[in-house]
């Protein structure tokens, strides 16, 4: 089975391309490394890997690609509400456009499966399904909601809503919550929290790249749906999250402030029950996480933070 990824050098794709080539599918990856990631370098002996340094606003060499493959995964996006502010134009290409060429170039026989975020609950007082409305506070959510809802009046794809995802990564990145904390903890040794009662849910990385496998097993039955992919023992308020990080490191200060807002308003308890029900549990909790970022930033930590971050 032959799949292409999108973005396939960044965060997520970089441990979803581990998991493909062991288990023995053929992997095109097709990226513009705008971060100079070299995350697959490791993985460049294994013959079934196929390195394509394009990118993706290239809308009609895009659509000259997809007909090409069993399965197509597009996580080249502009991740996250600063980067999404800074680079508005290009969130929505990267985001929607990219999408609507590769639904437009689908045939029914492929597969499609998409990353979607969380961040398109925005704030809510209720428990989140997936049957929950969209309430978008970023154009980064709405650039996500508008290619989940393309993607779904295709009737062909299965889209992921992930948690605030966490761990170790080849293309590391510390500018996600728990991975931000825990470099704050270890480099500057205490914390300052606004709003420290917002929750959100959180998700393992590796946990993402085996949903992706998952869906690929079970798609006939997954196909054409949306599943919030996280930890359900993980609602966490970021107060919670701070005390679970300060049991790793005693001496940690944290610090709650009322003068200032959060920028990232999102607050809410996500249910991740209808994926479970299909057969899929998670293999990594957040102390998993924190201690193998520990572990990282021993490696990590004397760099410019700049070099892993996507903002």
């Amino acid at each position: 089975m032959n799949v292409l990824i999108t973005g396939g050098a960044g965060y997520i794709g970089s441990r979803l391309t581990e998991l493909l080539l062991e288990k023995d599918y053929k992997v095109t990856i097709l990226d513009n490394f705008m971060y100079n990631q070299t995350s697959l370098i490791h993985l460049c002996n294994n013959k079934k890997l196929k390195i394509v340094n394009k990118d993706v606003t290239d809308l009609a060499f895009l659509k000259t690609w997809v007909p090409d493959y069993d399965v197509i995964i597009p996580l080249a996006a502009i991740v996250g509400a600063p980067a999404c502010d800074r680079y508005p134009e290009l969130a929505s290409e990267v985001n929607y456009r990219q999408i609507k060429a590769i639904v437009d170039s689908l045939g029914s026989d492929q597969k499609l499966i998409m990353p979607n975020t969380n961040s398109q609950y925005g704030n809510s007082d209720s428990i989140i399904t997936e049957e929950s409305e969209f309430k978008p506070l970023s154009l980064y959510a709405q650039t996500k909601c508008n290619a989940e809802n393309y993607i779904l009046r295709g009737g062909n794809g299965i889209c992921l809503r992930l948690a605030t995802v966490f761990g170790s990564s080849p293309r590391m990145r510390t500018d996600l919550l728990v991975n931000d904390f825990v470099y704050r903890a270890m480099a500057d040794g205490f914390l300052v929290l606004y709003e420290a009662h917002y929750k959100r849910n959180y998700i393992h990385v590796m946990d993402v790249a085996r949903t992706f496998l998952w869906c690929i097993d079970n798609y006939e039955k997954m196909n054409n749906d949306v599943f919030n992919v996280g930890l359900s023992d993980a609602n966490l308020s970021k107060g919670d999250l701070a005390v679970a990080i300060k049991n790793f490191f005693p001496d940690l200060l944290i610090v709650e402030e009322d003068f200032k807002k959060d920028l990232d308003q999102r607050n809410y308890l996500v249910s991740n029950e209808k994926l479970e029900k299909t057969g899929w549990l998670p293999k990594y909790t957040i102390d998993d996480g924190i201690t193998e970022l520990i572990k990282a930033y021993e490696m990590v930590i004397n760099y410019n933070n700049k070099a892993f971050t996507n903002l």
